[in-house]
Parts: structure tokens; C-alpha cells; sequence
């Protein structure tokens, strides 16, 4: 992808991540007994390396909840996104596990941002996966370029409200 193409994706991802963390929902599902979605929400979760030895540093390390959805007339618990490991330049991805506490399987979108030691972004790159109901999943997001792990001093990890 060019340039321009990566920073278009760029700006749009952080537009959504911009409106979930000020709070934008879609809505839908509150007031209970509506038509089965929980509406918005956000996490995150992160984890600082070590640039000199690629050690995480777990006082970081913080699980959050997202959107999900649910049962008609209940109000569905939030998933939850938990950052199992960063990119390291031997293993350009990070690995993050998606709880869904809900009876119903859900469908999330997982965002996770990798910085550098100066906190600048050098990568952010959303998986959409699926959680089956009272289950817990690994997921591998990979970065973009697997030369810009190098760089990398740490990541964040969010799930991004469901429309």
C-alpha cells in the first residue's frame, strides 16, 4: 500500500478510536429490551517492553471491556480484550485473548496500536474476529511491515464499539 493509502487508514482508525474513547455509541440497546445490541463501548489494555532485552513490564498490563451483543430484553456483559504479548523483532505481531462473557456468540473488532520508546505511533492495525458465547480466543495481529518491529517499545490493545 502507498503512502497516502496508509495514512488514510491511518486517519480513519484513529477517528474511531477518537469517538470511542470520547464516548460515541450507537445507541441501539439501552433502555432494555430492545433489539439485542448493548450498544458502545471501549477497552484497552497495554504492555510496555524493555528496548534493551524485549521484556514486558506487567504493572501495565490491564484488561478492559468493549461492546458485544446479546440476548433480546438482557443487557449483554462487555467483552474484554487483554494484551498477551507486543511485536518484538522476532515476532512482528502482537497477541492479544478476547473474552465474551455473554450466552450468544459475539463479533468484535480488536485495535491494537504499537508504539515506540518516544510513545509515537508506528503502527495500528484492527483485526475483526468472532467469540464463540463463554469463551476466551487468542488472536495474532500482525503489523503492517515486519521492519518497523524493531521500533517497537510497546502496545495497546481496545476493542471497538459494534455499530
Amino acid at each position: 500500500m502507498d503512502l497516502r493509502g496508509r495514512k488514510l487508514k491511518f486517519t480513519a482508525v484513529t477517528a474511531m478510536v477518537v469517538l470511542a474513547l470520547t464516548g460515541f455509541s450507537s445507541g441501539r440497546g439501552h433502555g432494555g429490551g430492545g433489539d439485542g445490541d448493548s450498544g458502545g463501548g471501549c477497552s484497552s489494555s497495554s504492555q510496555n517492553h524493555d528496548s534493551s532485552s524485549g521484556s514486558r513490564d506487567d504493572d501495565d498490563d490491564d484488561t478492559g471491556s468493549g461492546s458485544g451483543s446479546g440476548d433480546a430484553g438482557t443487557l449483554a456483559e462487555e467483552a474484554t480484550v487483554r494484551l498477551v504479548s507486543c511485536a518484538s523483532a522476532a515476532n512482528p505481531y502482537a497477541v492479544v485473548e478476547v473474552t465474551n462473557p455473554n450466552s450468544t456468540a459475539d463479533d468484535v473488532t480488536v485495535v491494537v496500536t504499537f508504539l515506540d520508546a518516544q510513545d509515537s505511533v508506528v503502527d495500528m492495525q484492527t483485526v475483526d474476529q468472532s467469540v464463540p458465547a463463554n469463551d476466551t480466543v487468542e488472536v495474532q495481529v500482525d503489523l503492517t511491515s515486519t521492519a518497523a518491529a524493531a521500533d517497537i517499545s510497546r502496545c495497546e490493545a481496545e476493542l471497538m464499539p459494534q455499530a
